[in-house]
């Protein structure tokens, strides 16, 4: 079914939620697991990307330890982007989003759910966070 699957990283309820039921799910179906954590790229002296770096490592520490294959990327920009980019780059087939994150009467997704819907180039999975 699915045998690689983009995840993303970021210090939200919405992503956590997201995050925990995509490792779940890579659990269960042995596939390799693309975390991404999407920074600043405004940042000048390299704070905003060794923080991205730092929380990717100690993510990925526990899950390694329990034999599953991970792969960390630190991105500069917009996360909807940095996840569609890993998808393409590493030819997962799964991406997996939380689906709240703007918020507004008229939006029934999240800016990073819809992004990613649009421009995906394999199935979405979207998690129901609210």
């Amino acid at each position: 079914m699915y045998t690689n699957i983009v995840i993303a990283l970021a210090p939200t309820d919405t992503a956590r939620e997201a995050y925990d039921q995509g490792l779940e799910l890579a659990r269960a179906l042995g596939a390799a697991v693309q975390l991404v954590c999407a920074f600043d790229e405004a940042d000048d002296d390299g704070t905003a990307r060794r923080h991205a770096e730092s929380r990717l490592e100690a993510a990925a520490m526990p899950l390694t330890a329990a034999g599953m294959t991970v792969t960390t990327h630190a991105l500069p920009g917009d996360p909807a982007r940095a996840l569609v980019r890993v998808a393409e780059e590493t030819g997962a087939d799964l991406i997996v989003v939380g689906n709240k994150g703007a918020q507004g009467a008229l939006r029934v997704l999240g800016s990073v759910a819809s992004t990613v819907l649009a421009q995906a180039p394999c199935a979405v999975l979207v998690v129901h966070t609210t």
